[in-house]
């Protein structure tokens, strides 16, 4: 549009960042994505990102709009069933085993699972294919100025770009959200995550297993092989102190700490890639918008690593966003068209940010009752089979 740089400005490089500018670049924006750290794409290279990220059914439906699943795909894992195991009884083995099948209510798995430095290598690539979107890494918000017209943001490196709406993609402490004098509620669990990648000598046959002792769980994620042998991504959650110390272990006494805690269902695991820490919280935007800003991923909200519903309630903010924005191009950015995004999003936000509170809590206890009352639960849950299948449909983003 005339007298604006751009129509989008994304702020923010990591995996939401990349996608949010892709999408809207293959629906023909002008977008110009910005990030102060250049992303990291090699798996062994200092300070790349190790977790791996699950899309969900309407996740994927997203990428592959925005061009992104056929880079994607080769890649890979799917994950046909998510397996619960209760380990909470007085010794450290499984009691208690619940499997959710895909196959209850689709033709298709639940998700894909890929680790997030190959996402961002894809991602990047991706976004050089696409002529209206320009990435700039290496290169930061500094400021930002709206009025009711436009915003211009300030870069780091002392320009300045006029648009007609910033996408707050910037993390946890989004510049963007305190800028636009956003505030948020944080809740602290005390709680970090070990994320890592290990082989096994069972396959992992394309199943997810969350193990709940105490503490938090520990959960594989299916991985294509690695050298050969089957692989699974780990996230391990535990309270801070304890993770610290795991982290700091040698390599053969932390391999025996998570084969125990792994209740050795895929037999022995083998540590294959360095260890990363991950604290753990809940974030709350108290509203999804300012003039001209739109909040997505975890500018908007953070959620503990449970169900895999972290980065697909952020790009279900990116499905609704691109909606209204297709609706009605004209109205890019306007108070309107923020209002609705704020409408639809955030109720759903509030109800899945508590219902994912409420997991963490239980899979943390210690006491041996309150353990012992959670498998009940679990057990009631998996027996009534219309309300098993209703969790599943809601934890593939079924909205209602």
């Amino acid at each position: 549009m005339t007298g604006f740089d751009y129509d989008i400005v994304v702020s923010g490089g990591g995996v939401a960042g990349l996608t949010a500018a892709c999408v809207f670049g293959a629906a023909g924006f002008t977008v110009l994505c910005l990030d102060p750290a250049p992303p990291i794409t090699d798996r062994d290279a200092a300070g790349s990102d190790l977790r791996t990220t699950a899309f969900l059914q309407p996740a994927q439906a997203l990428l592959d709009r925005a061009g992104l699943w056929p880079r994607l795909a080769p890649h890979a894992a799917e994950l046909q069933v998510m397996r619960i195991v209760d380990a909470g009884g007085e010794l450290a083995e499984p009691r208690l085993t619940r499997e959710f099948d895909a196959a209850d209510i689709s033709d298709r798995p639940f998700g894909w699972n890929l680790p997030n430095w190959l996402l961002r290598r894809e991602m990047v690539a991706r976004l050089q294919e696409l002529p209206g979107v320009t990435f700039r890494p290496g290169t930061g918000t500094a400021s930002l100025f709206t009025r009711e017209g436009e915003a211009r943001v300030g870069l780091s490196d002392g320009t300045r770009v006029r648009c007609r709406l910033v996408i707050a993609a910037d993390g946890r402490d989004s510049p963007m959200r305190e800028s636009a004098g956003i505030g948020v509620k944080t809740t602290h669990y005390g709680q970090k995550a070990l994320a890592f990648a290990v082989t096994h000598a069972i396959p992992h046959d394309n199943v997810s297993t969350e193990i709940h002792r105490s503490g938090g769980p520990f959960t594989l994620v299916p991985l294509p092989d690695h050298g050969g042998r089957p692989s699974s991504a780990v996230v391990w959650m535990e309270e801070g102190t304890e993770v610290q110390r795991l982290a700091a272990l040698p390599r053969p006494e932390f391999e025996a700490a998570m084969n125990d805690r792994s209740c050795l269902l895929f037999g022995p695991l083998t540590l294959a890639s360095r260890r990363t820490a991950w604290p753990i919280i809940s974030r709350i935007a108290t509203q999804l918008y300012a003039e001209r800003v739109a909040l997505v991923a975890e500018a908007a909200h953070v959620v503990p690593p449970i169900g895999a519903q972290g980065l697909n309630m952020s790009l279900g903010d990116l499905r609704v966003l691109l909606e209204l924005a297709e609706a009605a191009p004209d109205r890019l950015g306007d108070l309107r068209m923020l209002e609705t995004y704020h409408r639809h999003r955030h109720l759903e936000i509030r109800t899945r940010v508590a219902g994912i509170d409420l997991l963490n809590r239980a899979s943390m206890m210690r006491a041996q009752p309150l353990r012992d009352l959670r498998a009940m639960g679990l057990n009631a849950i998996y027996s009534l089979a219309p309300v098993r299948k209703t969790i599943m449909q809601l934890g593939l983003g079924a909205r209602g």
